[in-house]
């Protein structure tokens, strides 16, 4: 049995094992699974790019045809050498056609399967747990350490050092999404070049303020019922960020942050005292004045259900991976229409 986890796979997939042909990516963090998934392909085959060496089939198009994917991991490849197929799991269980090649295993193929979120109990997690030839592989959103980790050795490699107050805020940024956090980083090194120092004020140049803003953006949307925006900035977010999962995030924290400071609204016609602080303060002072707006718009009780209604959308996102866009959009949607029924 084979089960790696998240804190344990870093070192696994440094020295493959010769008798493991088969291995489950699968998790929470999309884009981990996609790096995981491709580091073992790298060393599968010569050229990833060569469609004889790497095939990529779906695994709805398994679950159809169980039998082509024996024949495919047997086929020599055109110029000979080693082989590798991707399997994209998706909606329809292909079982049958990985418990046939696991019961006569092919002589040079390597079979890498890329899943999303996978409960203990699901059939495909418990097939490669079991097997002696399989492995699978935890993929989840990284930790404080880890980001650090990312970031000390990117920095390093780009002849840079860092300020521990710049590391400890981007680390505070990142974390959610592996391909994400390498995107902020790669552009926060290529920023500061040629600066010898990454600072403070690098990081929230490129960092905070990018990426702040295009949230903010399709917050405001959400949170002030404008349809037409929400759909434009939503389709940025996709854009920029690959997984729109940090924005579901992003909207639940604002909407407890409204909550917390409904109360100040109601009592005192304005923010607390204590929340105007500025950048130091509960509530950043790039953000105050549309948190208070949104606090103003909505009654308490139209909050608490907003809480409701991103929290249950952010675990339902987290175990469909690929409903995300979908169920992110949705979400927001109905957050949108609940700022247009609190319009005075």
């Amino acid at each position: 049995m084979v089960a790696i986890k998240n804190r344990e796979a870093e070192r696994f997939l440094a020295t493959l094992p010769a008798h493991v042909f088969l291995y489950l990516v699968y998790g929470p963090d999309t884009g981990l699974v996609a790096e995981r998934s491709r580091l073992i392909l790298s060393r599968a085959v010569e050229d990833p790019k060569d469609p004889f060496q790497l095939l990529r089939i779906s695994g709805d198009d398994l679950a159809a045809d169980p039998l082509r994917l024996a024949d495919e991991a047997n086929t020599i490849p055109l110029f000979g050498g080693k082989r590798a197929i991707h399997i994209d799991a998706q909606g329809k269980a292909f079982l049958p056609a990985l418990e046939s090649l696991l019961a006569a295993p092919p002589r040079d193929c390597t079979i890498v399967v890329s899943a999303g979120a996978l409960k203990k109990e699901a059939a495909l997690r418990k097939l490669c747990e079991r097997e002696k030839a399989a492995a699978a592989i935890e993929c989840y959103p990284d930790a404080d350490a880890d980001v650090g980790r990312l970031v000390s050795a990117e920095a390093l490699a780009a002849g840079l050092s860092i300020t521990p107050q710049a590391k400890a805020h981007l680390v505070s940024l990142l974390g959610e999404d592996r391909l994400v956090t390498r995107s902020e980083i790669e552009k926060l090194v290529l920023y500061a070049r040629g600066a010898g120092e990454i600072g403070l004020e690098h990081v929230e140049a490129i960092v905070s303020e990018a990426s702040s803003r295009t949230l903010d953006a399709a917050l405001d949307a959400a949170f002030t019922g404008n349809f037409p925006a929400l759909e434009v900035e939503m389709a940025r977010v996709v854009a920029e960020y690959g997984d729109p999962r940090p924005l579901l995030s992003v909207a639940l924290s604002h909407a407890l942050e409204l909550h917390r400071v409904r109360a100040g609204v109601a009592s005192q016609g304005g923010l607390p005292e204590g929340l105007r602080s500025g950048p130091v303060g509960p509530v950043n002072f790039r953000r105050r004045d549309m948190v208070e707006k949104h606090a103003r718009a909505f009654s308490a009780a139209a909050l608490e259900s907003l809480v409701a209604l991103l929290a249950e959308a952010a675990a339902a996102a987290r175990r469909e991976s690929k409903l995300a866009v979908p169920l992110v959009m949705r979400a927001l949607w109905k957050v949108a229409a609940t700022a247009r029924r609190e319009r005075p």
